[in-house]
Parts: structure tokens; C-alpha cells; sequence
């Protein structure tokens, strides 16, 4: 089945010689992956390398087969160009990380229409903004929203927030039971736009605090999630 979709990479790897495997988020099949041949090796072809870095945005035409582990991309250009996110070293940053991130919570092979939209609009911000060192820990929050784990805002003026039943308590009720900075921080950010971050002040002890706290949310939620490789480096970016 020949489909034209929209599509966001996730993951690279090499294979063999001249192969790469790619991962990507499309906006029509969910998760799929695809096995480009020679495309290491020729500069002639249909496919170039330099269309599938981390987190680009795609127009592909892609030969489907549901029985295929990896798919084959007859044709693929860049749907936008972006302008710094793979040229500016924090936001390159930025991108390893996510990109890590969503590699591990994706998993749906399906159409979700709704976080597909979500990722290109937040990526497409990011790439146009001067200020946006808070940028992962709200992209990180309102992700949890389109995987099903996003905070119960019932309760929000009570004291604590419950990390494994995902909602606001009056009392501390196990170890996963967060109060301090990060609540205060947790509910700012549930009440902010992406526009609207700059306003929300944190230091860097905060953020990696916050960060931290939010990465053992995505644990706790999910069993395949993987603390990201590039997190240590990651911080210290943005120490």
C-alpha cells in the first residue's frame, strides 16, 4: 500500500555499510520504522541522509506492508526547514534529549492525529524562540496529557502530588509523594502556555530537580521508559 504521510524522526542507526535504520512518528501509521538502503553511500539517489536527522519533520511516500518489520520510504523531503534547532548547540541539546524520550514512550503503531499535532507545533515553537531553557520540562508535562498519565487537577490546591495515582493529595501518603519546589513548580507549569513560559523563573538546581521528578513520573507510568543516555549531559548543558 503506497501512503503519503507526514512524518518525525525519532531514532538513526546504522546498519551494515551504506543502511540506516530510521525510526519516525507518522502522522497516518504511528510508530514505523524503515530500512534505507545505500542511502550512506549514494549522493544520487531519491533519499538523502541529511533529511533524517533527530526530530525533523518529513513528507514521505512510503510503500506499506503490514507484515514488514521495516518499511521501505520511496520519497521523502523536509516539510519545514527549521531555522536552529539543529544548528544551535542547547537546542541541538534539546533535540538528543526529547528525541531520546519519545523513542522510548512511542510505541503505538496506529493514527493519533491529536499528538501528532502536538509534536510539530511544540518543535516548530522551540526552533523560533531566543528564551527556552524551560522548554523540556513543559513539552515533558503536556506529553503526558496524549500518553494518558496527565495530572488530575481536581485537587491542585492541596499540598502534595501523588506520583503513582497521578493526582493531588492533602496528606503524604508513600515515597512517591512530592511537596517543595517541585510541587510549586509542577503547579505553575499546569497552569502556563508555552508562550507564557518565559515568565516562570527556575535556577538550574531547580530545573534538574524538576527534570528528575517528572522522568520518574514517565517511569512509574510506563513500563518501557528508559532514562535517557544523554541526561547527565544533558544537565550539565544546562547548568
Amino acid at each position: 500500500m503506497i501512503i503519503s504521510t507526514q512524518a518525525i524522526v525519532l531514532s538513526k542507526l546504522k546498519f551494515k555499510d551504506h543502511d540506516l535504520i530510521v525510526k519516525c512518528y507518522t502522522q497516518q501509521k504511528g510508530v514505523v520504522s524503515f530500512l534505507l538502503r545505500g542511502v550512506l553511500k549514494s549522493k544520487k539517489g531519491q533519499l538523502k541522509v541529511a533529511h533524517f536527522q533527530l526530530l525533523s519533520q518529513l513528507q514521505i511516500i512510503m510503500n506499506f506492508k503490514n507484515n514488514r518489520s521495516l518499511q521501505h520510504i520511496k520519497e521523502a523531503k523536509l516539510s519545514c526547514m527549521y531555522v536552529s534547532l539543529h544548528t544551535h548547540v542547547l537546542k541541538s541539546a534539546i533535540v538528543m534529549f526529547l528525541s531520546e524520550v519519545l523513542n522510548s514512550t512511542l510505541q503505538e503503531e496506529e493514527q493519533n492525529e491529536n499528538l501528532y499535532s502536538y509534536l510539530e507545533n511544540t518543535l516548530l515553537w522551540l526552533d523560533s524562540q531566543s528564551e527556552y531553557s524551560n522548554f523540556h520540562l513543559l513539552f515533558l508535562l503536556k506529553l503526558t496529557k496524549y500518553l494518558g498519565f496527565y495530572p488530575d487537577v481536581t485537587h491542585i490546591d492541596y499540598p502534595y502530588f501523588d506520583l503513582i495515582e497521578g493526582r493531588f493529595k492533602l496528606k503524604t501518603v508513600n515515597k512517591y509523594s512530592i511537596a517543595g519546589e517541585n510541587i510549586v513548580l509542577l503547579k505553575q507549569l499546569l497552569g502556563t502556555t508555552f508562550d507564557a513560559l518565559p515568565n516562570i523563573k527556575i535556577n538550574a538546581k531547580q530545573r534538574q530537580s524538576f527534570l528528575s521528578m517528572i522522568l520518574l513520573y514517565f517511569e512509574l507510568h510506563l513500563g518501557s521508559f528508559k532514562t535517557p543516555k544523554s541526561l547527565q549531559v544533558f544537565n550539565q548543558v544546562f547548568s
